[in-house]
């Protein structure tokens, strides 16, 4: 069997619980197919950089699946007919990543603080260059 990373993308005004629910569904639709299902990360809701379907924002999850590939179709052909999922993308993958996501590395760094700790979100402002002198009129 291959390995996949699979992200989805759910509308902005399902709950928590109903996209914990939808990985479930999905979940359980990659077990009937003889797959299983790794990790599973929530990364909450999220401003997307522009609208899907008049959505400004949408809950992202990922999964880190090791299933055949008529598995994977299967759940991508749910997920086309299911309303609430916007996008999903499906990668395969040589080996799954132990850990968290580089997303939730990201949320953990802003919570220390803006540049690691520095202090700060700008560098320090250049002095303004010095005014050429006006030409001297003759």
């Amino acid at each position: 069997m291959a390995l996949y990373e699979h992200i989805f993308m759910a509308r902005q005004d399902v709950s928590s619980q109903q996209v914990d629910a939808l990985v479930e569904h999905f979940k359980t639709v990659l077990e009937a197919n003889e797959g299983s299902v790794g990790k599973i990360e929530n990364w909450g809701l999220k401003t997307l950089p522009y609208r899907v379907n008049k959505n400004r924002k949408a809950h992202y999850a990922l999964m880190n699946i090791d299933a055949p590939a008529a598995a994977i179709q299967e759940m991508e052909r749910q997920m086309r007919l299911h309303e609430d999922v916007l996008r999903y993308m499906t990668v395969r993958v040589e080996e799954h990543e132990d850990g968290p996501s580089a997303m939730l590395r990201r949320n953990e760094r802003d919570e220390r603080g803006p540049r690691g700790g520095r202090g700060g979100d700008r560098p320090p402002r250049r002095p303004a260059p010095e005014a050429a002198p006006a030409a001297a009129a003759e």
